[in-house]
């Protein structure tokens, strides 16, 4: 039998990626009458707007339309779930860059210019602009949380040895190659038709309905492909889409809105930044006895996804580790600035720097190796296993990887060589660190674990397939068509791989969470595997056979002694008028959690991965240089090897440049001054290190029935860039002679590194 699943395949768009053939949204020929769109936004951070004259703008030479809040026929709002995010301010704005009204003129330039004129007047108020302002007024934006297990409180009284601590932790931007797009077309009965850059169809859908009025089946989203996505397009892409859907209903004609890439990084949400507390007891082995946590979270102006991210950030404050006695608080807290979205770990990378950097302290307050620090805290098989919010942790293989990626990689040999250098290094001092992964896969909104499928048969034999989920660069397209192809044992080429539509398959949940091939994967299994019993019980009864004795292998269906290809056996089907289209679902079992409580199992499994990193650090100037990076992941029986790697070395880059050299800097008034490629610092290649190992865990296997064995790969290979991070604090700690914690907040700048080593040096002398 002919195998489609666990064998590299290319990526069905990589030949068009590179040869620039490959079609995205800006791509696309623009209808007749098209109308270019521009959102005016405010340039104060927190104010009331007294009066606004929007006349010059509309008189403005080659300007078609300008809109506004009192132009809205359904609801001003855009937000997922809260009704705090309104599509145009109204009576106020809360942040720098909310969108104010929208352009519709013949030319981009057109509408820019125009928009300049608008007759604006503000009363400012106070801003709160960073954590710490939030927290002295108490700026809660959504309730405060707690999770416990244990009596953290008696235990760290009764604690052999005890260290708290403090830092911060940036946010990051989304920096996606495609900006957000739309295009929007009108269609009969006043429908509308948009092509949008989003990784959650159906809720552009739904809310674009709930502005413009109407119900959901009057708005059709299609995407065929991302320029990628990250997180940042699962909620943003609905403002825009909205304001060019009600631009169309409002004008009869179509309309495109691409944003800049300034525009797009002042006008949409990032990773939330964070400031972590501790307070830790431990034994004279290194064992953590009792942990109290305080994670405090930058959200910005709206609530938008802040509830599920810090919730995350909770659950993810254990990594690998056992907490016997431990209690998480987490505070949410409101600010004027852009509200803080959904980022490629969705709080769980923040909540796992938080215990690895209480690795780190441990270590050097014992005089250890941070290793065998987090070796003996590692969950256990069969006791230590339970988790802060009670999910047994039963696929345990963190152990396993740790101890074979540090015998390959020389870790204890290259720790001592590394020792001995920064010895006789006066300036340049190297450090070396081995950081675990533990990472829950499942939406922890428990209805959102949920997918569909569509799978057409054509009389030819070949297959069309088309399911919720959308294809951002991340290869999730080829795993599910190498699925189909798998269950009827056809060549993948013969498999159609189609755009997501929400006409097709309806009520989708956003390709986020890692889930992406594991639910629509498993849908499009399902749709695969009616329309193959189908087949089988027809081929059953047209050759007198018994169905156990049809099989269906490389291209060919053997019934019984006969053999018909896959192509005649459709083919006789349609002839008979047998149905060749079915739809396909899945829902993940075994889930549920119960949040007043913070208890339950909100994961159906645990993708795990470790990483070491060694890096090179100037403390003459704080530059650094990542380098060898050796990764050992466990993907389960992945789907598709080279897809599979390649997110884990993207995943990793992207964590690293989250720890070391993306700063999103804020002045006072609220202004994000990071906000083009010349301000903001993305790793490019020259940031690679120069020895980069990535390797699949051979050994490899999800102990649930997750599609074909396989395990979630999206999001867990970022947290593997906390090894730099751990890597860069080490080399830091030298300048103490590993006798004084390095105080030093993420990112790890230049700037940053060199304030950490004057804070050593100066507590040296």
């Amino acid at each position: 039998m002919a195998e489609f699943v666990h064998k590299a395949h290319a990526h069905d768009s990589s030949h068009k990626h590179v040869s620039g053939e490959a079609i995205y949204i800006d791509d696309l020929p623009e209808p007749r009458g098209l109308l270019h769109l521009y959102m005016a936004q405010s340039p104060v951070a927190h104010a009331n707007i007294t009066a606004m004259n929007l006349d010059p703008v509309r008189e403005y030479p080659g300007v078609v339309a300008v809109l506004s809040a009192t132009d809205v026929p359904g609801v001003n709002d855009v937000s997922p779930s809260a009704g705090d995010d309104p599509l145009f301010a109204e009576a106020k704005v809360e942040y720098m860059g909310q969108s104010l009204f929208v352009v519709a003129a013949e030319s981009l330039e057109i509408a820019r210019r125009a928009a300049k004129l608008a007759e604006i007047s503000y009363e400012e108020l106070d801003n709160i602009v960073t954590i710490a302002q939030a927290r002295e007024i108490d700026a809660d934006i959504d309730a405060a949380q707690i999770m416990q297990r244990g009596d953290s409180a008696a235990a760290l009284e009764g604690a052999d040895h005890r260290e708290t601590g403090h830092f911060a932790i940036g946010g990051q931007d989304h920096f996606y190659l495609e900006g957000h797009i739309c295009l929007v077309t009108p269609m009969e009965d006043g429908d509308v038709h948009i092509f949008s850059s989003t990784q959650h169809p159906s809720e552009v859908q739904h809310l674009v309905a709930h502005v413009l009025g109407v119900p959901s089946n009057a708005v059709t989203v299609e995407l065929r492909r991302m320029g990628g996505g990250f997180g940042g397009k699962e909620t943003q892409p609905a403002l825009f889409a909205a304001a060019a859907a009600l631009v169309v209903i409002k004008t009869g004609r179509a309309a495109k809105l691409c944003l800049d890439r300034d525009d797009d990084m002042i006008m949409t949400g990032k990773r939330h930044d964070f400031e972590i507390d501790y307070d830790v007891g431990f034994d004279d082995l290194g064992r953590i006895t009792a942990i109290e946590f305080m994670l405090s979270s930058r959200c910005g102006y709206s609530l938008d996804l802040s509830l599920p991210v810090n919730d995350r950030a909770m659950f993810h404050a254990d990594n690998c580790y056992y907490l016997e006695n431990v209690t998480i608080h987490s505070r949410r807290f409101k600010t004027h600035t852009v509200s803080n979205t959904a980022f490629r770990g969705f709080g769980g990378p923040q909540g796992m720097i938080a215990i690895e950097r209480v690795m780190d302290v441990i270590a050097l307050r014992l005089g250890m190796d941070a290793l065998a620090v987090r070796k003996i805290n590692l969950y256990g098989k069969s006791t230590r296993n339970i988790t802060p919010y009670y999910q047994t942790v039963t696929d345990n293989v963190a152990p396993e990887i740790i101890a074979e990626l540090e015998q390959k990689t020389h870790y204890q040999r290259r720790r001592g060589e590394i020792r001995a250098f920064n010895k006789t290094s006066p300036y340049l001092k190297k450090g070396i660190a081995l950081t675990p992964v533990k990472f829950g896969i499942s939406f922890t909104l428990t209805h959102l674990n949920q997918a569909g499928a569509l799978i057409h048969i054509y009389a030819d034999g070949s297959v069309h397939l088309n399911h919720g989920g959308t294809e951002m660069g991340q290869g999730l397209f080829t795993k599910v068509a190498q699925v189909v192809a798998q269950e009827f044992q056809i060549d993948l080429d013969r498999v159609k791989i189609s755009s997501t539509r929400t006409d097709k398959i309806p009520n989708t949940s956003a390709t986020a969470a890692s889930s992406g091939s594991d639910l629509n994967g498993m849908a499009a299994l399902n749709a695969a595997k009616i329309l193959k019993n189908r087949l089988i019980k027809f081929a059953a009864e047209q050759h007198d056979c018994k169905p156990e004795n049809i099989i269906f292998r490389d291209n060919m269906v053997y019934v019984g002694n006969k053999q018909i290809s896959f192509a005649d056996l459709a083919n006789q089907a349609y002839m008979n008028r047998i149905s060749l289209s079915a739809n396909g679902f899945y829902k993940t079992p075994k889930i549920h959690y119960d949040r007043k409580n913070h208890k339950g199992r909100p994961f159906y499994y645990f993708a795990y991965g470790a990483a070491v990193s060694e890096v090179l650090v100037d403390t003459l100037t704080g530059e650094n240089r990542v380098l060898r990076v050796d990764i050992l992941h466990d993907t389960g029986k992945s789907l598709n090897p080279a897809v599979d790697i390649g997110q884990i070395e993207g995943g990793f880059i992207q964590g690293m440049g989250w720890l070391t050299t993306e700063e999103l800097v804020y002045s006072d008034r609220g202004q994000l001054m990071t906000h083009a490629p010349s301000t903001y610092k993305i790793p490019t290649c020259g940031d690679r290190p120069e020895i980069f190992n990535v390797e699949l865990w051979d050994r490899g296997h999800n102990t649930e029935p997750a599609i074909h064995r396989s395990k979630a790969v999206g999001e867990p290979p970022l947290m593997l860039g906390i090894s730099v991070f751990s890597a860069i604090c080490d080399a830091v700690s030298s300048v103490g002679d590993y006798k004084i914690n390095p105080r030093i907040n993420a990112p790890a700048t230049p700037e940053e590194i060199l304030r950490s080593v004057a804070d050593m040096q100066s507590n040296v002398k």
